[in-house]
């Protein structure tokens, strides 16, 4: 007999049809997990043994606990903060993600969000939808500096760190880092606080994982660090960062500016950051592109289909 599988999360049609072909599919009603458990049947919530969603979607312990049979929760992309570990932990119920599924295509968006606040992309439209440019003999923007010869601090080298680096590489970058722990196969400088790190750099990516040991890791004293010619770019999650801090640097010259595609309450947004120069901002598209939903997709279903054989899930997250 087929498992049956709760779908909280929306994926591509391919994969929803083979998730339909191989196990009984029930699909949420709701994007908020809390709410689409509470809208099954009893008897249906009581067969479901597997779900599958974005690794970022809230799943309280209650909602857990009104799954009583629920043994594999398969997340959709490297992160799984949404989902309470010691819960797991106690009931057995194996966490999966999908690590270095979408490194490579957030790491191409945190270089976009680099260029484009490094260079004030935003503002060059503006400048040109006010019809100010009549071109280059004419009144031009100030020049800025550009990315050559720029010191690029990467706190958190997982593997989107370690394709940020790549990246910064080719445009003649400098590149340092911080994380939970040296690295001594890469040939980057370490260094032992984020803060050391920030007053170092010219450009932070934030690229660290969401945990309690993150949380708002990026401060007013990091932002302090970072310094008024510095920009900070974060493609984690909103929580790494504090928001208030960050809005207060921006507003005050603090910092030169940022890029942020995660926000800390999402989807909510500070309607000031709308106003600032030098700030690019986009809708948690990171992982977003085709390529990377197909790798998570396969991730996810090689897990659900080790799960169904009786072996062990080939990407487990550490309880």
């Amino acid at each position: 007999m087929q498992p049956s599988l709760l779908l909280a999360s929306r994926v591509s049609e391919s994969f929803h049809q083979c998730l339909q072909a191989r196990f009984g599919v029930v699909e949420a009603t709701s994007a908020d997990f809390d709410a689409a458990v509470a809208a099954l049947p009893p008897e249906l919530a009581g067969d479901i043994r597997i779900v599958v969603a974005f690794g970022s979607t809230r799943m309280p312990t209650a909602a857990l606990a009104r799954l009583p049979r629920l043994e594999l929760i398969c997340c959709l992309g490297s992160g799984y903060d949404g989902i309470d570990l010691d819960h797991a932990r106690q009931r057995g119920i194996i966490v999966t993600n999908s690590p270095a599924a979408n490194a490579a295509s957030v790491a191409d968006l945190a270089m976009g969000l680099l260029i484009s606040s490094v260079r004030n992309l935003p503002a060059a439209r503006q400048y040109l939808e006010a019809g100010r440019w009549q071109g280059n003999a004419g009144e031009r923007m100030q020049p800025v500096r550009g990315l050559s010869g720029r010191r690029l601090g990467i706190c958190g080298l997982g593997a989107i760190g370690l394709n940020v680096a790549k990246r910064a590489a080719a445009f003649d970058m400098e590149v340092g880092y911080h994380g939970r722990k040296v690295r001594p196969e890469v040939p980057y400088p370490y260094f032992d606080s984020i803060a050391r790190l920030a007053a170092w750099a010219d450009v932070l990516v934030v690229s660290l994982r969401a945990d309690p040991t993150t949380y708002h890791a990026i401060d007013a004293g990091v932002l302090r660090a970072l310094g008024p010619q510095g920009f900070l770019i974060n493609v984690s999650r909103g929580t790494t960062v504090d928001e208030q801090a960050l809005v207060h640097a921006l507003k005050s010259g603090q910092i030169a500016g940022a890029g942020l595609d995660v926000y800390e309450h999402e989807p909510a947004i500070p309607s000031e950051l709308f106003q600032l120069p030098h700030v690019t901002l986009t809708p948690h598209i990171g992982g977003s592109t085709l390529e990377a939903a197909q790798e998570q997709e396969a991730c996810v279903l090689a897990n659900i289909e080790a799960y169904a054989a009786g072996q062990p899930p080939r990407t487990p997250v550490p309880l």
